[in-house]
């Protein structure tokens, strides 16, 4: 009798065992398979974020280049100091341009020049007849071109010729002129004023 009631327990859960697993695969066999040429589903969020973002193109050659400042050594002292009426007037009156004035190593000297555009209206700057003077209001000072025993006027006084730039030498004793100072050279009837001395 007992032996019958134990076979009678293995049958009972053989048969649970059978069903469990039958159920088991019945659910897998309902999962359903995606046919072949079926679009697959959008990626989510997460998907989107964790995909490698593409990198930036480089920039085109012409873009990344840099722009060159234009140099500013083709403008004449005078053209940075003077409106640009005066740098015409002195260039239509008086035939000159490139009015520079500097100042020296020592500072003993102030040395003004300029460049000859027409020889017969720029004849006055080159007259050595005619006492060239340069006047600083800043430093109340009024300075002369030193005469010199061999030598003679620190100036050049040829016939000016086109193209070609001359200079003169005032002698600045005591060091009272400076540079950043306006001053204003007079060659007899020829004035040039607000001059920056450099």
């Amino acid at each position: 009798m007992l032996r019958s009631n134990h076979r009678v327990r293995l049958l009972l859960l053989a048969i649970v065992s059978a069903q469990s697993g039958a159920a088991l695969s019945a659910q897998a066999n309902d999962t359903p398979t995606p046919a072949a040429g079926t679009p697959a589903a959008p990626a989510t969020t997460t998907d989107r974020a964790a995909a490698p973002k593409p990198k930036p193109k480089a920039a085109p050659a012409q873009a990344r280049a840099a722009v060159r400042a234009v140099p500013e050594s083709s403008r004449t002292s005078l053209a940075k100091h003077l409106p640009v009426q005066a740098q015409r007037y002195y260039e239509g009156v008086w035939g000159v341009d490139s009015l520079t004035v500097r100042y020296t190593e020592s500072g003993e000297i102030i040395r003004f020049s300029y460049r000859v555009l027409d020889p017969q209206k720029a004849a006055t700057l080159n007259d050595k007849k005619v006492q060239p003077s340069l006047s600083d209001p800043q430093a109340r000072v009024s300075l002369v071109v030193p005469q010199m025993e061999k030598i003679g006027q620190l100036r050049q006084s040829s016939t000016p010729i086109a193209g070609k730039s001359y200079w003169m030498a005032f002698s600045n004793s005591g060091r009272l002129v400076k540079r950043g100072h306006r001053v204003d050279v007079q060659i007899g009837s020829f004035h040039a004023d607000g001059l920056v001395v450099e």
